[in-house]
């Protein structure tokens, strides 16, 4: 007898599903082989402080074969630009639980400034922060929207807190919280750099609660009126 319309069905449930556990493992087995490589790349930066090793380097690190690594990245630069899109991710993580912490939007931006700074005090992957943070300006050169990617996370927490600010009164209004997330973001992140570098403009470093300081004066609900009235005062003139 040909199988019922049920029959049929649970036929077809039972492939799905063995093809759904095919697909899972075969994702696994990739996952498991691409973090071979992005491990082997750390590793290497940590000995390093550089990210000029080659392919086969990180091959040969890995213990894996070159064919294995080109069916996962295309190239080393590929490798590298995940690594830097995993480290963002899971420092941003990370910060959100702690950012979540508060609801005033002032103690979030704090807490997400501050908390950014320290990843660059941090002693454990600090040679893979400088490594990173000249691959960081590479990068933004030659694959700039590869980069706005890569930092998106950081930029997306930034604007949650900002318009939960705006919202509230206790940031401004009359610059739009994407304008403002990026300055904020260009200065945090230059301070970061010039800090991994040892770059110290005017002889200073910049503390993380400096930095905010700086940042909350530009984005307070208040902060606007100054300049509004000077403007008036010199038309007025």
């Amino acid at each position: 007898m040909p199988p019922d319309d049920d029959a049929g069905t649970g036929d077809a449930r039972w492939r799905e599903r063995a093809l759904e556990r095919s697909l899972r493992t075969a994702r696994d087995r990739a996952m498991s082989r691409s973090d071979r490589f992005m491990t082997a790349a750390t590793e290497l930066m940590l000995e390093t402080d550089r990210t000029d090793f080659t392919v086969q380097e990180i091959v040969e690190r890995s213990k894996m074969s070159l064919r294995s690594f080109y069916q996962h990245f295309a190239s080393k630069d590929e490798l590298l630009l995940a690594l830097l899109e995993e480290g963002i991710r899971g420092a941003i993580d990370r910060l959100r639980v702690q950012v979540n912490r508060h609801d005033d939007p002032a103690a979030q931006l704090r807490t997400f400034i501050t908390g950014l700074t320290r990843l660059t005090d941090e002693t454990t992957g600090s040679t893979t922060n400088r490594a990173f943070t000249v691959y960081h300006l590479r990068l933004a050169e030659s694959h700039p929207t590869e980069f706005a990617h890569a930092i998106a996370p950081q930029v997306d927490l930034l604007i949650e807190i900002l318009e939960a600010g705006v919202a509230t009164g206790h940031f401004r209004s009359d610059i739009p919280t994407a304008q403002l997330a990026t300055i904020i973001t260009q200065a945090v992140v230059s301070s970061m750099q010039m800090h991994v570098l040892g770059v110290r403009v005017a002889g200073a470093r910049v503390t993380g609660d400096e930095l905010f300081g700086f940042c909350l004066g530009g984005v307070a609900s208040g902060s606007a009126a100054p300049a509004k009235r000077g403007a008036r005062a010199v038309g007025g003139a």
